[in-house]
C-alpha cells in the first residue's frame, strides 16, 4: 500500500476511538453471513478489518507512534510542579542560641518550574528528525504485512476456486468411466465382449474415485484455509462443508509487464525498502546522539516557589516569588564512554546500509523469479488453448470407431483418461497464472488492495 505516514496515522486515531474490528466481532446473527456471496475484494476488505496479522500490525504501528511522541519529547519544554510538607518533633529541631524563638517544625514548600532545553550538541536536531523517520518506518512496515496479507487471502481465494473446479473435473470423469462400465456391461450381457472389458471398466472406475475423493478434501481444506485468514470465527456446528460462496472466478485476461520498469518500480516503492531506508537514517541520527556526548548541554528554566518562613512558627507566614536561570553541564572525561557509544552507533550504521543494499538485491531477485514464474504460467496457459477441444474430440473418435469395431476399448479408456488430464491441466494453467501474477505485483510493489 502506499498511503502517507499522515492518513495512515489518522485512521489509527479513529481506531484508537471506535476500537478495531476484531474476528470475535464478526456478525453472526444473521443466518447467511457464512454463506454470503464474496468476490475477491470482498474477501479483501474483510481481511482488511478482521485478519488477525493485520489487526496485530495495526497495534504495533500504534506504539510505534507512541515511540514517535516520546523522542519528540527530548525538544520539547518541561514542566514539574512540586510540594513538600514536614513535620519535625521540636526536640530534633537546633535553634540559634539567644533566639526568641525556635525555628518552626513544621516546613511547607511548594513549586512550578519550567525548562526548556536550547542545546544537547546536536541531540535536539537528531530527536525530530528521528520521530519523522521513526513515522515513515512504522507506517511502511505496516503496509508490508498487510501487502503481504493481502496476497495470501487473494492466493488462498484462487486455491479454493481451483479445489471447486477439480472436484468438477473428477466428478466428470468419473461419470464418464461408470457410464463406460454400464456399457461395457450390457455388451457382455449381449455376449458381444469378453468378461475382461468389464474388469477393465470397473478398475478405470476405482483408480478415478481417490482422485475425486483427494478433490474433495483439498476443497475442505482450502476453504478453512480463507475462512481463517478472513478472521471467521466458525460455529463449532459445522463440520466439514464450510458453506462459503465464492463468485469471481479465474481471471486470465492478458497481462503485459516490461521486466527492467517492474524492478525499477519494485526498488522505487516496496515498503521493505522504504522501512530499511529510515532505518539507515535513524541509524545515522544514533551517531549524532553518540557524538552529543562529547558537547555541553544548555538548559533554561523559570518558575515560581512558594515556602513558609524559616524564623516564624506561623506555617500561613509565606514567601513566594519568581526565580529564572541557565544550567550548563559537560562531560570533560566520562571514561570513554562516549567514545564506546559512537564505536558502536558507527557499526550499527554501516549495518543498516548493508542490509539494505542486501534487501535490495533480494527484492530485485524476486521480481526476477516472479516474472519467470509469470511468463512460465502464461505460456503454460497459452499452451493449453485447444486441448480440451482436442481431447474432447478424440473421445467421441474413438467412441465411434470402437462402435464400428475399428478399434479397442482400452482406446476409450484412454481418451477419456486424456480428457481428465486436458481438464485438469487446463483449470491448473488458469490457477498459476492468476497466482503467478499475484505474486509478481506484490513482488513488484503493487497495490493490492480492493478497488486499484
Amino acid at each position: 500500500m502506499k498511503n502517507t505516514p499522515f492518513l495512515t496515522l489518522a485512521i489509527l486515531a479513529t481506531l484508537t476511538l471506535t476500537g478495531p474490528v476484531r474476528a470475535d466481532q464478526t456478525n453472526t446473527n444473521a443466518g447467511d453471513w457464512l454463506s454470503r456471496p464474496l468476490s475477491v475484494a470482498d474477501t479483501l476488505n474483510i481481511a482488511l478489518a478482521q485478519n488477525a496479522a493485520i489487526l496485530k500490525a495495526k497495534n504495533d504501528l500504534e506504539g510505534e507512534y507512541g515511540l514517535v511522541v516520546q523522542t519528540r519529547a527530548i525538544a520539547l519544554p518541561q514542566v514539574q510542579a512540586t510540594g513538600k510538607y514536614t513535620d519535625t518533633e521540636i526536640t530534633a529541631i537546633q535553634s540559634f542560641p539567644g533566639a526568641y524563638s525556635p525555628a518552626p517544625n513544621q516546613n511547607w514548600s511548594a513549586g512550578v518550574q519550567i525548562t526548556q532545553s536550547i542545546y544537547q550538541g546536536g541531540r535536539l536536531h537528531a530527536a525530530i528528525q528521528a520521530a519523522k523517520a521513526t513515522e515513515k518506518q512504522a507506517v511502511a512496515q505496516y503496509d508490508s504485512t498487510v501487502a503481504d496479507t493481502l496476497l495470501s487471502v487473494r492466493l488462498a481465494y484462487y486455491d479454493v476456486l481451483l479445489a471447486a473446479q477439480e472436484i468438477t473435473v473428477h466428478e466428470a470423469s468419473v461419470n464418464l468411466l461408470q457410464k463406460e462400465l454400464e456399457d461395457q456391461h450390457r455388451r457382455f450381457d449381449a455376449g458381444t465382449v469378453p468378461h475382461f472389458n468389464v474388469l477393465r471398466a470397473e478398475v478405470s472406475v476405482a483408480n478415478e474415485r481417490p482422485n475425486l475423493i483427494h478433490a474433495r478434501n483439498q476443497y475442505r481444506i482450502a476453504k478453512n484455509n480463507l475462512s481463517n485468514l478472513l478472521g471467521y470465527n466458525l460455529p463449532r456446528d459445522i463440520w466439514e462443508n464450510i458453506p462459503l460462496n465464492l463468485t469471481d472466478n479465474f481471471d486470465t485476461r492478458p497481462w503485459n509487464v516490461v521486466l527492467p520498469d517492474a524492478i525499477q518500480q519494485a526498488l522505487a516503492s516496496r515498503t521493505e525498502l522504504l522501512a530499511l531506508r529510515q532505518q539507515v537514517v535513524l541509524q545515522k541520527l544514533n551517531i549524532v546522539n553518540a557524538q552529543s556526548g562529547r558537547k555541553p548541554s544548555v538548559s533554561l528554566f523559570a518558575g515560581y516557589n512558594w515556602f513558609n518562613s524559616s524564623f516564624n512558627n506561623d506555617t500561613a507566614d509565606k514567601l513566594d516569588g519568581w526565580n529564572a536561570g541557565a544550567e550548563m553541564t559537560w562531560n570533560i572525561f566520562d571514561g570513554n564512554l562516549t567514545h564506546g557509544k559512537v564505536m558502536q552507533a558507527d557499526a550499527q550504521y554501516a549495518r543498516a546500509k548493508t542490509d539494505l543494499a542486501d534487501q535490495s538485491r533480494q527484492i530485485e531477485l524476486a521480481v526476477r523469479t516472479a516474472y519467470s514464474d509469470f511468463i512460465e504460467a502464461r505460456e503454460t496457459l497459452e499452451s493449453q488453448s485447444k486441448v480440451q477441444e482436442q481431447a474432447e474430440e478424440a473421445l467421441r473418435e474413438a467412441r465411434a470407431r470402437a462402435e464400428a469395431g475399428s478399434s479397442t476399448q482400452l482406446d476409450v479408456l484412454d481418451a477419456e483418461t486424456s480428457l481428465t488430464q486436458a481438464r485438469t491441466t487446463q483449470i491448473e494453467a488458469e490457477h498459476e497464472y492468476v497466482a503467478a501474477r499475484a505474486k509478481l505485483e506484490r513482488a513488484i510493489g503493487m497495490d493490492l488492495a480492493p478497488g486499484k
